[in-house]
């Protein structure tokens, strides 16, 4: 577990429009009505409401996947997972579909320091137009979508939009209908998955788990559905049957196997036109994203210290301090490391009276034996 660093609007600007990303940083529910032109220009009010902290929101979902990106790169881990990621509607200058900052796009463009390919695979019930839109003209991301299509938001991923100039044929859309189940699905999946992998052969994958496929949302209308539960440090909170069970509807699955074989010799079509594995010319790797002691002010010793410096302490059981942000114990201070330190010598005395007694009831014998 790694706590996100706030990515700041120099970070989010590798992408976004300078302009964007400053009214995303002034707009609050309470001055709406100043920047009434600005929220029409840049799609904000409808389905990507002003709320607050929305700015600081933005931040944390940016920086956990730019700060993933960083250590895959250093390759302090094989896989990063953002919780609060995957916002794939955002685009340069425009918030869409409840997404504000494309954090994908801004972690992909971390990974492209060190990758040379880098695939992105997509996997919301919605197309992942904001990804696509970004990457749209180059051969060093190729885009794959499996997505709900036709009068249904947002309304793109077509098949037959396959990128363009270098990025023809980069990106890959798989346009579904309504109820498709676990088997046609992975009839699909496993097979244009591995043709990609043999032909673009990337080295980073970024994954978009956009768990509105499962059977039963609300904004959803596929029928795929998750069976058990992996081991993991959190096991325990699934208790008392320790399982996460989605089972299928009784929706009919309107993709028959003639649809879906039809889309999937035409993707095969496609992908058999890209020249094998793009390369890319060396050039200087630019500064990573995130620096380790970046945003923190240690050096004031009246300010507090940064939430991320304190993750990284270990705390002594007999330090103390009058900070209130401690975990384990609550606050540890003067008073407290007092009471403590008395309790531990009462406790020492009682012992050591407990063993007088016990000494004493032992026989001359017993005593001759032990000192012996």
């Amino acid at each position: 577990m790694t706590r996100p660093h706030k990515a700041n609007g120099e970070e989010m600007t590798k992408y976004h429009s300078d302009d964007y990303i400053k009214f995303l940083r002034s707009i609050r529910p309470d001055n709406m009505s100043e920047y009434s032109k600005q929220m029409q220009r840049f799609n904000v009010g409808e389905d990507c409401p002003v709320f607050d902290g929305l700015f600081e929101f933005c931040q944390l979902s940016t920086g956990g996947s730019v700060a993933g990106a960083v250590k895959l790169n250093k390759q302090q881990t094989d896989i990063a997972i953002n919780w609060a990621g995957g916002l794939h509607h955002a685009k340069k200058s425009e918030a869409s579909g409840f997404c504000y900052v494309n954090d994908i796009v801004l972690a992909i463009l971390e990974l492209l320091k060190y990758h040379q390919r880098v695939l992105y695979i997509d996997i919301d019930i919605h197309h992942g137009d904001g990804v696509e839109e970004a990457f749209y003209t180059t051969d060093r991301v190729m885009t794959v979508s499996f997505h709900k299509y036709g009068e249904y938001f947002p309304g793109t991923g077509d098949l037959r939009d396959i990128g363009a100039g270098k990025g023809k044929y980069y990106a890959v859309n798989y346009p579904l209908r309504d109820g498709i189940d676990d088997e046609s699905y992975e009839a699909i999946f496993k097979p244009i998955m591995a043709k990609v992998m043999e032909m673009y052969q990337p080295s980073a994958v970024v994954l978009q788990c956009g768990a509105d496929s499962l059977s039963g949302d609300r904004l959803g209308c596929f029928n795929l559905t998750i069976k058990e539960l992996p081991y993991n440090d959190y096991f325990e909170y699934f208790g008392p049957d320790f399982k996460l069970h989605i089972s299928p509807s009784n929706m009919t699955n309107q993709n028959t196997n003639d649809y879906l074989e039809k889309i999937k010799q035409r993707l095969f079509e496609n992908l058999r036109m890209l020249p094998h594995a793009p390369g890319v010319q060396m050039q200087a790797i630019p500064e990573d994203a995130v620096q380790e002691d970046s945003g923190d002010e240690e050096d004031d010793p009246d300010k507090r210290i940064p939430i991320r410096a304190s993750d990284k302490r270990i705390a002594c059981d007999e330090e103390f301090s009058d900070s209130e942000d401690e975990g384990q114990g609550g606050r540890r201070n003067a008073a407290n490391f007092k009471k403590t330190k008395r309790v531990k010598t009462e406790e020492e005395k009682d012992g050591e009276e407990k063993k007088d007694v016990k000494e004493e009831e032992k026989t001359p014998e017993e005593k001759m034996d032990t000192r012996g």
